[in-house]
């Protein structure tokens, strides 16, 4: 099944606009999600059953530490068929307070030859309202862990600072109100966004994390971060996160420097953050610089990179106690997930 997807699905995909096969996909994952038959039929080719990889983090059992990273899944409709193809859990969104109709298309461009996306969504999807009343209703497995990320909505009337920390607030207020979601990201540093990275200082982000503080809530919180930061401004942010209790940070969002493409695919302007390979190098530089200084203080979810198995070891090598991924599943399958479970089992790794 994987080489059948490699060598003839994929080439076809590839011929039309990628934003456009990700919605037939979507589509399509959310039908294919509701009914068991379906389900039974794609878990037999891509899922994994075994329990030996399973591992609890925050107080959350997570069957596979593997998880659909934020980006793809944004609206919440897939996971009725995620947990089939050996996803142990997924970040939806991110969220926003209000709906978004994300950046004006072409919002995404494949790069094959330097394993990276060039990503320009502008955080598009339906408005945490609408979000948790579809992730009430929807199908989910028992053992299958759903996170939420959430953004600073992408508009003009949310940029100024207070404007902005109230947006984060409302959503994460009403996600908790609702008791939607096992546990919460804060997306901090999502590239694409109108008026930037609004709390990537120490001083904005204490000012973010006092006001979520004063929200009740009593499940595990994360702080995505960027990785196109040295590491002295990036331990900044990790001493702000920790003096505030949060539970950890997710390391890290897309690379903004086009450096780290083939030259041949560099595209004159920016127009997006670059998912994949490029990101690879400096998430996992990050994961085991904060691994080193922090140890179990931070949980550190890694993601960026991950095109295969041992891409994933990897990021456990260096210090991550999960890991999520998308570009990979893209370019490599569906199947690769499955297999970077046999390779966890295999060395053992937990």
């Amino acid at each position: 099944m994987n080489r059948m997807y490699k060598w003839f699905l994929k080439p076809i995909l590839f011929r039309f606009d990628p934003e456009s096969v990700h919605d037939v996909f979507i589509t399509l994952g959310e039908m294919l999600g509701q009914f068991a038959i379906s389900r039974r039929i794609i878990s037999l080719f891509y899922g994994y059953r075994k329990q030996g990889i399973a591992k609890e983090i925050d107080g959350i059992k997570y069957r596979i530490p593997v998880l659909l990273a934020a980006g793809f899944d944004y609206n919440g409709r897939l996971t009725g068929i995620l947990p089939h193809v050996a996803f142990g859990g997924e970040e939806v969104g991110s969220v926003t307070a209000r709906p978004c109709a994300g950046n004006s298309r072409p919002r995404m461009k494949r790069l094959p030859r330097s394993g990276s996306i060039i990503v320009n969504k502008g955080l598009r999807n339906d408005g945490v309202d609408k979000i948790i009343e579809r992730l009430k209703s929807i199908r989910r497995d028992s053992d299958y862990v759903i996170g939420i990320s959430i953004a600073r909505t992408n508009d003009a009337i949310s940029v100024p600072m207070q404007a902005g920390i109230d947006d984060y607030a409302y959503s994460f207020k009403r996600l908790n109100e609702e008791e939607v979601g096992d546990f919460y990201t804060i997306n901090i540093s999502c590239p694409n966004a109108f008026g930037g990275e609004a709390f990537t200082t120490p001083e904005l982000l204490t000012k973010l994390l006092g006001a979520l503080r004063s929200i009740s809530c009593h499940k595990p919180v994360y702080v995505k971060m960027p990785i196109n930061m040295p590491w002295f401004q990036f331990d900044s942010l990790l001493q702000v996160i920790l003096a505030f209790k949060i539970n950890g940070v997710v390391i890290g969002n897309l690379n903004k420097d086009y450096s780290y493409l083939r030259e041949m695919d560099r595209p004159k302007k920016y127009e997006g953050g670059l998912s994949g390979r490029p990101c690879m190098s400096l998430s996992n530089e990050l994961i085991r610089k904060t691994k080193e200084k922090y140890g179990g203080q931070l949980t550190i979810i890694g993601v960026g990179g991950i095109m295969s198995p041992n891409d994933a070891i990897a990021k456990f090598q260096a210090g991550a106690d999960l890991v999520q991924l998308i570009t990979g599943m893209i370019y490599d399958g569906p199947g690769l997930m499955k297999r970077i479970c046999r390779e966890l089992e295999s060395r053992q790794i937990r």
